[in-house]
């Protein structure tokens, strides 16, 4: 029996690095993750199947009392039988796949078994089968409850599928006594190689998907950081001097051997090896800039011929291009270098893809507070100003901690902050925009801000069907529901509520915003729309440009009005007009 085990300690221990070899190919983690679809289901059988099916071909051949230890089991004699991991792959597959993969792999894993022969080949065959079955529902039903399939749990799965492949063997093979001596021989190996063999098998695998995971969220939190910190300096706009310092932090916070940032036309600037011919304020010198910037698509390169710098000891041989984007305009590059092409790894490229992609929605931000200097609206620019500064980094840091612990909701509020600030630039440069906008600005302050004060905040609208069309000035919803949740309610409040109406009467439309809050004092109330009103919490300028935007759009007959009965609540009333075609 010990004699037995060790043998099938070394047939496990292959199974378990082709596990592991396998769990560091992106393919196979990607269907592992993402196994909706036939194609995934069936990729995952085939990868399952395939261990069983070794397992097979590594068995150990057990004639009688006799251990036969051959290299590889084409056939089996009708009187043998066989020791091996098969019911490993298949509880594999039932566990992490599902009743429909469990089932594939254990169809196939026993009919592979049935066609090798021997004296259990029926029996074999069967107990692949149902361990399938059974594996595929015990894992779902285990992930429903617990989310994760825990290598202690498979290997007590395990050790379960395998004693009931040995009951299965007493009560269908023939002679009972013949497959009674074959189960005193090999069951406890069996149990015990398959149990752990399955701890172990899923714990390389868990191991790796969580090393993925978490070097996702790392780098996730350094793109945030960077952006962070890049945040003033690109608010600027694309200049040497802000390059200069964006390209010191890209450089500081990344580790890559030089940095530079360009315009259409030259350098703006360049940290790290190579200075001394990739100068700011000459030629762009490699042709792969040139290219990045005719396509406007990311491109890498992996040696100093494909970078095509003209500088014949350029020290620098490997890089990842991306173009900086202005609504839809390429007007320069962000390009990361590396002295060695295996600095350049998927990670990096993941790492450059998303610092370009924020740096681009930084210069679109800046652009937009460079323009509102020039527009005659001095209400949209002075609530512009600010809307902007103060709600960025309180948002960044939210999801900065969220990017720890549920990376797949931070992924979604950097979308929210997306639609929030691209909703900030496009009203900035219009008077009036339909109300389907304004309230993706809206449903986007709110999601970032319950993000922070989560089940503090509860927001109802009640808003009547067919206003998406409906124009209203920029900023006036969403800035009221903000004023709301940032004023109106103490500390210590426990169920905070904002209430959002919008509706049509005649010709006009009736907005108002309304809480439960701490109400406004009558001195406060006076001066509230006529003059901005200062405190701790701000300036108190937003109502004040409210009131005057309306007054300049429609006027003085539209204004804000107050009413503090019950908390505070603000509306106003503006005629009906509908979006053009154009618009």
């Amino acid at each position: 029996m010990i004699h037995l085990l060790i043998m099938m300690v070394e047939r496990v221990g292959v199974i378990v690095i082709l596990g592991f070899l396998l769990a560091h190919t992106k393919v196979f983690r990607q269907f592992l993750r993402k196994q909706q679809g036939y194609k995934g289901k069936a990729v995952l059988i085939f990868i399952f199947s395939l261990f069983s099916i070794i397992s097979n071909y590594t068995g150990i051949e057990i004639q009688g009392t006799i251990i036969r230890n051959e290299d590889l089991l084409l056939k089996v004699d009708p009187s043998s039988s066989i020791a091996n991991t098969r019911i490993m792959g298949v509880e594999m597959g039932g566990l992490l796949g599902g009743p429909f993969v469990g089932l594939g792999v254990g169809i196939l894993a026993g009919v592979h078994r049935f066609m090798l022969g021997g004296s259990t080949a029926f029996s074999c065959a069967v107990s692949s089968v149902l361990a399938g079955v059974l594996t595929g529902y015990i894992g779902y039903a285990y992930r429903k409850k617990h989310r994760t399939i825990t290598p202690r749990f498979a290997a007590l799965v395990g050790i379960a599928m395998e004693t009931l492949q040995m009951l299965i063997i007493l009560l269908f093979a023939k002679p009972f006594d013949s497959a009674w001596t074959l189960v005193s021989i090999i069951a406890i190996p069996m149990i015990i190689v398959n149990g752990t063999g399955s701890y172990i098998f899923l714990s390389i695998i868990q191991s790796i998907l969580r090393q993925e995971e978490q070097m996702r969220a790392l780098q996730t939190h350094k793109v945030l950081l960077i952006a962070d910190q890049t945040l003033p300096h690109f608010r600027q706009g694309l200049t040497s001097e802000s390059c200069e310092n964006v390209a010191n932090i890209i450089h500081r916070f990344t580790g890559t051997d030089a940095v530079s940032l360009t315009d259409t036309h030259k350098i703006l600037a360049h940290v790290g090896e190579g200075i001394d011919h990739h100068v700011p304020s000459h030629s762009l010198i490699t042709g792969l800039s040139h290219e990045v910037l005719k396509t406007g698509k990311i491109m890498k390169a992996k040696s100093r011929e494909q970078i095509d710098c003209q500088h014949k000891d350029c020290p620098l041989h490997a890089a990842i291009v991306m173009p900086l984007t202005s609504h839809g305009t390429t007007i320069g590059t962000l390009k990361m270098y590396f002295k060695d092409a295996s600095g350049l790894s998927r990670v990096e490229e993941e790492l450059a893809e998303g610092l370009a992609k924020l740096f681009s929605t930084q210069l679109e931000l800046g652009e937009a507070e460079l323009r509102s200097k020039l527009l005659k609206d001095a209400e949209i620019k002075a609530l512009q100003a600010q809307v902007n500064p103060h709600f960025l980094f309180n948002a960044i840091n939210t999801i900065s901690a969220l990017c720890r612990q549920d990376v797949e909701k931070a992924r979604k509020l950097l979308l929210q902050l997306s639609i929030y600030f691209r909703s900030n630039l496009q009203g900035a440069r219009q008077l009036l925009i339909p109300l389907s906008k304004e309230l993706d600005h809206v449903h986007a302050y709110l999601s970032l801000e319950q993000a922070r004060f989560p089940n503090k905040y509860e927001i109802d609208m009640y808003i009547e069907e067919g206003l998406d069309d409906v124009l209203l000035p920029p900023f006036i919803l969403q800035v009221l529901v903000e004023n709301a949740i940032r004023h109106a309610f103490p500390r210590k409040q426990k169920h905070c509520r904002v209430e959002v109406y919008i509706e049509t009467k005649d010709k006009y439309v009736y907005v108002k915003v309304k809480d439960n809050g701490q109400g406004i004092d009558t001195k406060r109330l006076q001066m509230l729309g006529n003059q901005p009103v200062f405190s701790e919490k701000g300036t108190g300028t937003a109502l004040y440009n409210i009131k005057q935007r309306l007054h300049g759009l429609f006027g003085k007959e539209t204004t804000l009005e107050f009413d503090v009965t019950e908390g505070t609540a603000i509306s106003f009333v503006i005629p009906i007009e509908l979006k053009s075609e154009g618009m």
